[in-house]
């Protein structure tokens, strides 16, 4: 059996920087970021993404989280892996927890959820359906 946790996120650090520019104006880059949540998932994160930026502005990117918090009132940390797009200001995300990543009352937890956005914003949603083992 499954719950859905609604949250938002705010972003506490972006450090991006390109580590591939390609001749027909591609570029590859790392971030390093820091999310604060607020809802039924609580708590601080530290993410690292690999992203491919077209010239037009659009791209995709990977990302592995490591959320310490609480998700429906159990605490603990957890980690969640990231797979989405981008174009202009839209972003599209699916999460997953990575199985065997949570820790203390988050032992167990799985689950999957998106990331769907618009422009820039000081809170972010997300939607995570999970259940524990």
């Amino acid at each position: 059996m499954s719950t859905q946790a609604q949250a938002t996120f705010a972003i506490q650090r972006w450090e991006e920087a390109a580590y591939l520019e390609m001749e027909h104006g591609g570029k590859c880059t790392r971030a390093s970021v820091s999310y604060a949540f607020q809802g039924d998932i609580t708590g601080e994160s530290t993410l690292e993404y690999l992203m491919y930026s077209r010239e037009d502005g659009s791209g995709s990117f990977v990302g592995i989280e490591h959320i310490v918090g609480s998700v429906g009132g159990r605490k603990g940390s957890f980690v969640l892996q990231h797979h989405g797009t981008f174009e202009g200001p839209s972003v599209k995300t699916n999460v997953s927890v990575v199985p065997n990543s949570g820790t203390d009352e988050l032992q167990g937890l799985y689950g999957s959820g998106v990331i769907d956005i618009t422009g820039h914003q000081e809170q972010y949603p997300i939607t995570l359906e999970y259940g524990f083992d």
